[in-house]
């Protein structure tokens, strides 16, 4: 991965962001993310209900990128708000959380 793309996200590549087992394991799209306020944590998640804390993982955000370079769209998401979509292709919807 290079650099230009990683700080895109005004990030390291290796800063950890929450996904779920759905996204990494199954296949499921990334249709929601957040940029949490708090914390500054990222989240890249489906619209698949997680039912504990075991279904969420942790990767680096550069694992995050090479599995969904779309994501790359949304890399300027302001702390405190979300990016969603109704499927793979569709623009991101940006609103506050």
């Amino acid at each position: 991965m290079n650099n230009r793309t990683v700080k895109s996200f005004n990030e390291p590549g290796n800063v950890a962001v929450f996904t779920t087992r759905y996204v990494i394991r199954q296949g499921h799209p990334i249709l929601n993310i957040f940029h949490h306020e708090d914390d500054g944590a990222w989240v890249f998640v489906g619209d698949d209900v997680c039912h504990d804390d075991s279904d969420y993982l942790l990767l680096a955000l550069e694992e995050i990128i090479e599995h969904d370079p779309s994501v790359l769209d949304v890399a300027d998401l302001p702390l405190g708000w979300c990016a969603i979509r109704d499927k793979p292709g569709r623009p991101w919807l940006i609103q506050k959380m």
